[in-house]
């Protein structure tokens, strides 16, 4: 019997996690599947044929010693998913550069190191518009992401604190987020599956569940379609799950992110979207 991990972190309680709806299609299927905390030092990987990352959601709190115990596994005769070199070039939003060089469309972004206020300054004028979006180059969960205007004077202090020795993007603040949503395409081992569309709450502007974001299934257009295979195609390795975020714009749609480490697969928002992803499992690895 081939055996599974889901690799996870120790507490999820304010999470919503959708993973253990892949469970029962993989052990019907002859697999044996659990749960393993990435932080747990004293896991022998050496016993699965496969770990597939998946709630990890404080990675970004301590990058090094998660990327060590992805080091581990890979040194073990798991089988690890994603591949690491993927995860690796994934783990900071400088791939997007990459994508971008590939001629993916993205939102268009200033890079930064250290942060000082002539930053601040040179993005409004750059972007010529009301609000700004900054955050670190590695982050989950909206972490230290902030929306702000030119009259958000004492939040210049915070960001003085968070990015003096942090690299972080600013970009232009989309209001199409709050009118029609971000857009979430959701592809295993590069074929399409399903997509669902995020609003933040009244008052927000992040669409993550655990900050009030709304969740509902979609049918997207072709030409979403087209925008996510033509950023499955600009990935430099192959992935078993991947999760591409979009935006419309003015300019047309933009890639916001995509996600390859952790993401949420959000198997609750189509009905056949946890066997897809087990039946996906058992026919490449098992």
């Amino acid at each position: 019997m081939p055996r599974c991990a889901f690799l996870s972190t120790d507490n999820l309680e304010n999470f919503f996690v959708y993973d253990d709806l892949v469970k029962p299609f993989l052990r019907r299927l002859g697999w044996a599947v659990e749960d393993v905390s990435w932080k747990n030092k004293y896991i022998d990987f050496n016993q699965f044929d496969l770990v597939i990352v998946r709630s990890t959601w404080d990675y970004q709190d301590d990058p090094e010693a998660f990327l060590a115990c992805l080091e581990k596994i890979e040194a073990s005769s798991a089988r690890l998913e994603n591949p690491l070199a993927l995860m690796r070039w994934n783990l900071s939003k400088a791939y997007l550069r990459d994508l971008q060089m590939q001629g993916v469309s993205i939102l268009p972004t200033l890079w930064h190191n250290t942060f000082d206020l002539a930053c601040i300054n040179q993005a409004f004028e750059y972007f010529q518009t009301p609000e700004l979006i900054i955050k670190p180059l590695v982050s989950a969960n909206a972490d230290f992401t902030y929306r702000f205007s030119q009259n958000d004077q004492p939040l210049i202090s915070t960001f003085e604190s968070q990015f003096k020795h942090k690299p972080f993007m600013i970009q232009a603040f989309e209001t199409s987020i709050l009118e029609n949503g971000e857009y979430s395409l959701f592809y295993f081992a590069g074929t399409f599956s399903h997509a669902i569309c995020k609003k933040p709450a009244e008052g927000d502007f992040r669409v993550q569940e655990e900050h009030g974001g709304q969740i509902k299934a979609v049918q997207v257009s072709e030409a979403m379609l087209e925008m996510g295979q033509n950023t499955m195609a600009a990935l430099p390795y192959n992935a078993l799950y991947a999760r591409v975020d979009m935006l419309e714009t003015a300019r047309g749609l933009a890639i916001i992110e995509v996600e390859l480490i952790e993401p949420s697969l959000y198997f609750n928002m189509d009905t056949d979207s946890a066997k897809r992803f087990a039946d996906t499992i058992h026919k490449y690895y098992a």
